[in-house]
């Protein structure tokens, strides 16, 4: 993605290349969870009973057309090479949802109660994590902060992560940062993420791309870990 905020724009292009090693790379997918992506349940239900469908539109045609399709392609990428796949959702442990934090008890959109083991919290089928793979449940928008997500990456020596999910500008971009103020090398395919609006879409990508993280493309991401696997 080309940066187009003064903060960077005497950075010379070269300075911006990343080279993460594929050994200490990780994927995490967040809230690709039925109640936030699936057209026919959930927060996409609740929209068409309100007469709201339309403003969501742009949202689940991104999923479905962009976003799953490219998840999925990241994720055959990462089990080919047997690369470490992970997954962060909203989960509450309490049905009453008394655990979660306050940011997921405001009213309107953000008001998510989902408890553990109920199907709304579930990462989508086409998604779905195998046996072996890390799901961590948090109840704030932030992996990490909701988590002990951070430990385990470090128990596992990962350096990097490749972050994906929804929503852009809420608990993806809060991840992003909290794993790049923890020392994470952090990528981010933009068609791999949405956000209500492309317009708030393109303005998180644009405030976090470089200081954050670096903002690519599933193609671009694929040909740089492609890269560094030759090299191993």
């Amino acid at each position: 993605m080309e940066n187009k905020t003064l903060y960077y724009e005497f950075v010379p292009a070269e300075g911006n290349v990343t080279k993460p090693d594929p050994e200490k790379t990780a994927l995490l997918v967040v809230d690709m969870q039925n109640q936030f992506v699936k057209k026919d349940f959930g927060d996409a239900r609740i929209a068409k009973e309100k007469g709201m469908w339309d403003s969501w539109k742009y949202f689940y045609g991104r999923l479905e057309n962009t976003v799953i399709p490219n998840n999925k392609k990241l994720l055959d990428f990462f089990r080919k090479n047997k690369m470490e796949v992970t997954y962060g959702r909203i989960a509450c442990y309490h049905k009453d949802g008394r655990d979660r934090s306050p940011v997921q008890r405001r009213p309107g959109w953000n008001n998510i109660l989902l408890p553990v083991g109920t199907y709304a919290a579930e990462i989508i089928d086409e998604l779905k994590p195998l046996k072996d793979e890390i799901v961590v449940e948090k109840t704030t928008d932030s992996v990490l902060y909701g988590s002990n997500y951070e430990r385990i990456l470090r128990n596992m020596g990962i350096e990097c992560v490749v972050c994906t999910g929804v929503v852009t500008d809420q608990c993806v971009a809060s991840t992003v940062r909290s794993l790049a103020d923890a020392g994470f090398e952090v990528i981010l395919p933009e068609d791999c993420c949405c956000a209500a609006t492309k317009e708030l879409h393109d303005a998180e990508l644009t405030i976090m791309n470089q200081i954050y993280c670096s903002v690519t493309s599933v193609d671009e991401t694929i040909e740089i870990l492609e890269r560094q696997l030759k090299n191993i």
